[in-house]
């Protein structure tokens, strides 16, 4: 069973890899412009973005150690806490090496974390793939094997048939010889044919 292939576009293959990427430089820039905007030196735009990253790292330890420890609620929360103090200090300090510094830790991280996941969802994948893989060839198998057997099937009512046809025409046959006496048929073994009801062809 032959499955068309299609050519996937390059793009949603690469995005996933550059998101973390994107995102801690997205937070950067953004950061360089609050900054920009009047953020250098403000106390209260400092202290507002330490109780907003504050408030994300504790929302996402309470996720992490909660009965049923959801990972992705914490690892959402815990990225948005960094997002925030990566903000928060692009947007307070007035020099790059600061938040540059910040950001590439930032973004070290985030691809740490976002390796793990891609490990485990490749592992997941090719499972998958190798189960689909052994299931196609187990209904190929068996496709093969009924296909098979309808033939032999098919084959054998054939054959029945043709005989059965000949069977009849040689009987038939031999009803129309002249001198025909069914009676020495059956002392010599050979099969009777039915006895024809005379009085109802008259």
């Amino acid at each position: 069973m032959n499955e068309p292939s299609v050519a996937r576009h390059w793009l949603p293959a690469v995005l996933p890899k550059a998101a973390p990427g994107i995102a801690t430089s997205t937070v950067l820039i953004l950061g360089r412009i609050w900054n920009a905007n009047g953020a250098e030196h403000s106390v209260g735009n400092a202290a507002l973005m330490v109780v907003l990253a504050t408030g994300a790292a504790a929302a996402g330890g309470l996720a992490a150690a909660g009965r049923n420890g959801d990972g992705v609620l914490a690892g959402t929360c815990l990225a948005a806490a960094g997002g925030l103090a990566l903000a928060g200090v692009a947007g307070y300090a007035d020099g790059w090496s600061l938040p540059l510094l910040l950001w590439a830790l930032a973004t070290a991280v985030a691809y740490g974390l976002a390796a793990r996941y891609w490990r485990t969802d490749r592992r997941d994948t090719l499972a998958f793939e190798r189960h689909m893989t052994v299931k196609r060839e187990d209904q190929a198998h068996t496709e093969r094997i009924e296909t098979l057997r309808a033939r032999t099937q098919i084959e054998v009512a054939r054959d029945a048939a043709t005989y059965a046809t000949a069977l009849a025409e040689a009987m038939t046959a031999r009803a129309a010889l002249p001198g025909f006496d069914p009676t020495a048929l059956n002392r010599a073994g050979l099969p009777e044919l039915p006895a024809l009801d005379i009085s109802k062809e008259h």
